[in-house]
């Protein structure tokens, strides 16, 4: 089994219960695997490569360089889903004009009226919640539009997985 990360947190007396438990074995793809591309919108990625400490200043939960250098990788994992029949299903956020909805996530952030939902003072004339034209969804694809940071949260895909 290869080494993880939490590994050296371990106990050798973790480490043996897990073992003994039967832990640890690889699951596999299952019968009927789905690709889930969560949350890769422009409000996580900004609106152009840039390092991170500059995409937050416009938006604030932008990955910046690092999920601009990801989008060609998860470009080629969808085209390899679509190649074999796999269904791929996106993330992203909706809200309100007026963010009443956003609920506890939007308290527990300084920023969030600064949140870019179109249009928008900051000259980004798109919705912060689209996803990023580089891995855009193709007509077979689903788009699950959330209201919480979880996808699991009053939206129907558990009826798609």
């Amino acid at each position: 089994m290869t080494e993880q990360i939490w590994d050296k947190f371990l106990t050798d007396r973790d480490k043996s219960v897990f073992a003994t438990g039967g832990f640890g074995a690889r699951a596999g793809f299952g019968k009927k695997p789905a690709l889930l591309v969560i949350d890769v919108s422009y409000n996580f990625c900004g609106d152009k490569r840039e390092p991170i400490l500059d995409s937050i200043k416009k938006f604030h939960n932008s990955c910046g360089e690092d999920a601009w250098d990801a989008l060609p990788h998860i470009r080629k994992l969808i085209d390899t889903c679509h190649d074999k029949g796999i269904p791929v299903i996106y993330t992203t956020g909706t809200s309100r004009n007026d963010g009443w909805d956003a609920g506890g996530w939007a308290w527990k952030n300084a920023r969030t009226e600064e949140d870019v939902t179109a249009p928008h003072a900051s000259g980004f004339n798109r919705d912060g919640n689209d996803i990023m034209d580089e891995i855009a969804p193709s007509p077979q694809d689903i788009v699950i539009r959330k209201h919480k940071p979880s996808a699991f949260a009053g939206t129907a895909l558990m009826a798609f997985i």
